[in-house]
């Protein structure tokens, strides 16, 4: 069950959530401060160097005319060149330092992200997990993280800089020559048109397809995970079609976006050639004339007196491209926050999401026994739904006993055991443990307690015997021995070469079904809990090993509650008491020969499971 979050976004405000990831800069607020220091420093050096340069220009110039003498141009060459050539080299280690400071900060900023995400995910109950897709919580801690620090970067160096260099050129070039400076409120309003437009309709195309990456994840995720199934139906084919339809429908919406952003350059440079053609014509007409447009007393443009130097008409050029490619760069800032705005959406309503289970204010710390108790409890997995998972439950546990569960598929049997653990909280009733409401123990002793071996068992990549400290870190090698020998895990490992040194791949590829459960129950007998939850978890061994286990469990662990979900009839009919489950209903309740007596369910899958040729199989 999975609902992505895309669908129906929750509502919030933005600038709340741009003061939760500022939080994340943390350590890195100096190195964020450094790199905003040298970017103002290298942005007022390069807005110097043409100034400097119109100087340069203008000395020469007047050496042509011979107002100055040979030996008066060298001095004044040598110093202009000497400070030009410091401007650059200054610039250059202000750009590379700038670099430095915002490429750390930027990434601790997104290492930061991404342990506050996993921290947060990892304190998500079932419930909490069940909104959001596997794929879903992949693609938000990589790629949407990713955009975000890239936003992060661009916003220290480019979202910075390009402003300040916008308003550092206009300054200087209003004040080289406020005459001819006006050419650009003509231009640069054009601009800012032309790439507003371009950013109004490119924003939600990004938006649309980073939707689409959730899909695409899910895809790769599926065929990785199912690589087995998908070559045993030999569906190599329709999983590559698959794939390649999602491709490209991210490839569509990016070359859609791509297409239209690339209309930015053209108009750019459209409009600092004209920019540049306006000023060479009327600057050259002003040099040559010393006339041309002049503000009045009333600050209306006149023809009148106005005098141009070839410098200031040279720097004006270069003020004229600084100011047009500083409205580039805050184009494409504008479009990687847009892309990350929605990938900081997405992160955010991980980060904001409460978890539905919490410890309670005065925790329990200590469990008494193995005694369980449900008390009228009724179960559902959403607040609004209509009907209850599971409904009236009645059932009292004494510690120690060896309790089965039986029912068929989609019965709520495993349902009825995740509620001991807390893994989802009664909707109403009780689910007492040890005398205690579950709810009111610290959830890490309870479920330290409560020892669960899943329908889907997971082993992690590394030895057998770091597999096994998963139940307990201190668990000493004759301890581990000893709980693979009940759980008939150690016969198998013997015959590896190295033994419980022997390397488990991810997933547990490397060992069969079979051996991967009774890893797994190793690992539970480990925690020395007070319950023991087996569920479904002895379906990959055959009839004789699941015996051997199962009087394992009875004489070494006698303290010990024992629940054992099972499909398998000959899994439970020792037991002590025997469930039996129907539609999220307790429909029978007692031994096996009481209930092959009384309850017409647990009779037909007795019946079915020892007609044919004696096996009790199904």
């Amino acid at each position: 069950m999975s609902v992505d979050l895309n669908v129906d976004p929750p509502k919030f405000k933005y600038s709340e959530m741009i003061r939760a990831f500022l939080s994340a800069v943390r350590e890195y607020k100096k190195p964020t401060f450094i790199a905003i220091i040298f970017i103002v420093l290298e942005t007022l050096i390069e807005c110097t160097i043409p100034f400097i340069m119109s100087l340069l220009i203008d000395t020469m110039g007047d050496y042509s005319t011979g107002k100055l003498g040979d030996a008066s141009i060298m001095n004044i060459v040598l110093i202009y060149a000497a400070i030009l050539v410091a401007l650059a080299a200054t610039s250059l280690v202000c750009g590379i330092t700038a670099g430095r400071f915002s490429a750390r900060a930027s990434i601790g900023f997104s290492t930061n992200i991404r342990r506050d995400l996993f921290k947060k995910t990892t304190e998500f109950s079932f419930n909490n997990i069940d909104k959001f897709s596997v794929s879903s919580l992949v693609t938000r801690q990589t790629t949407d993280v990713f955009y975000i620090q890239m936003s992060y970067m661009m916003s220290i160096r480019i979202a910075l800089r390009a402003p300040l260099m916008l308003i550092f050129s206009i300054v200087m070039a209003v004040i080289q020559s406020p005459e001819i400076s006006w050419v650009y409120a003509i231009t640069v309003p054009l601009l800012v048109i032309a790439l507003g437009i371009i950013i109004y309709v490119v924003m939600p195309i990004f938006v649309k397809v980073f939707k689409k990456y959730d899909a695409l994840n899910e895809s790769i995720e599926e065929n990785v995970r199912g690589i087995r199934v998908v070559k045993t139906y030999a569906r190599e084919d329709y999983e590559k079609a698959k794939f390649k339809d999602r491709s490209a429908e991210i490839k569509v919406g990016f070359t859609k976006a791509e297409r239209i952003m690339a209309l930015t350059n053209p108009v750019m440079m459209f409009s600092m050639y004209v920019s540049m053609a306006l000023l060479i014509f009327i600057g050259s007409y002003m040099i040559l004339d010393g006339i041309g447009w002049v503000a009045n007393e009333n600050g209306e443009l006149v023809i009148g007196f106005a005098s141009l130097t070839v410098g200031q008409l040279s720097s004006l050029i270069t003020y004229g491209a600084q100011i047009l490619s500083s409205l580039m760069m805050i184009s494409m800032v504008f479009v990687m926050i847009s892309m990350s705005t929605a990938s900081m959406r997405r992160v955010y309503e991980v980060m904001i999401e409460e978890p539905t289970i919490k410890n309670p204010e005065n925790p329990i710390y200590e469990v008494g026994d193995g005694s369980i108790e449900f008390k009228d409890v009724n179960f559902k997995y959403k607040a609004n739904a209509q009907k209850f998972a599971l409904s009236n439950i009645n059932l009292k546990i004494n510690s120690g006993e060896m309790v089965g569960i039986v029912g068929g598929t989609g019965s709520s049997k495993s349902t009825l055991v995740n509620l001991v653990s807390r893994f989802y909280d009664t909707t109403t009733g009780e689910v007492i443990l040890g005398g205690k409401n579950v709810k009111d123990y610290d959830l890490e002793t309870l479920r330290n307690n409560v020892s669960m071996v899943l329908q889907k068992n997971v082993l992690f990549s590394g030895t057998i015997k770091d597999n096994l400290r998963w139940g307990n870190k201190n668990a000493t090698d004759e301890e581990m021995v000893e709980a693979c020998k009940i759980a008939q895990a150690d016969p198998f490992i013997q015959t590896f070469p190295d033994k419980y040194d022997t390397y488990i791949q991810q997933g547990g590829s490397n060992v069969s079904g079979g051996q991967k459960q009774r890893l797994c129950i190793a690992r539970a007998i480990l925690k020395k809990p007070k319950v023991l939850i087996l569920d479904d978890s002895t379906s990959a061994v055959d009839t004789k090993t699941d015996a051997f286990i199962r009087k394992g469990l009875r004489e070494t662990l006698p303290d010990v509650t024992k629940i054992i979900i099972a499909q398998r009839i000959s899994s439970v009919q020792d037991a002590d008491l025997i469930l039996v489950m129907d539609n999220g209903t307790m429909n029978g309740m007692g031994t096996h020969e009481e209930l092959l007596k009384s309850n017409k369910i647990y009779k037909e899958i007795y019946n079915m499971q020892n007609r044919v040729g004696g096996s009790d199989n199904a």
